[in-house]
């Protein structure tokens, strides 16, 4: 039960609400313009707010040795434009909460993979049957939400 009121655990959630969000205010600006320029403007705005973190913290990029980090793990770049289009047309389709059910599915179902298999260098951290279980449950629960 710690581990669940923990700061990291609070912080994740905070996350899933602002995602929650996100995923509404991306929706409706598509709506009011356009799918593909709406997630142009979105990450635009986003990467000058990076920018200006970075130069705010004064975060020096080029001791980054860029040219050794694996290629795959650039693909959140990727990522990150296909989740706010996916997210924008599945709330519009469907509405937020179901989206958002479907959305931490997956979001589950995925991390139990990753954790399995150690994938992309996390540490492997084997499921068990009552992780199994859980994700039925889950997955019933998220059943139950869908309307």
């Amino acid at each position: 039960m710690l581990k669940l009121l923990s700061i990291p655990a609070v912080l994740a959630a905070l996350s899933g609400a602002a995602m929650a969000l996100q995923g509404t205010l991306n929706s409706q600006l598509s709506q009011k313009s356009s799918l593909l320029s709406s997630t142009l403007i979105v990450h635009i705005l986003g990467s000058i707010i990076a920018l200006g973190a970075v130069v705010i913290w004064k975060v020096p990029l080029s001791s980054h040795k860029w040219n050794q980090i694996p290629w795959y793990l650039y693909l959140g770049g990727v990522l990150s434009v296909a989740i706010i289009a996916l997210v924008a047309v599945s709330i519009s389709k469907i509405g937020v909460c179901n989206a958002t059910t479907a959305i931490i599915l997956g979001q589950v179902g995925m991390a139990v993979l990753i954790d399995h298999f150690g994938l992309f260098g996390v540490q492997k951290i084997s499921w068990n049957p009552w992780q199994l279980l859980g994700l039925l449950l889950f997955a019933g629960g998220a059943k139950l939400l869908f309307r």
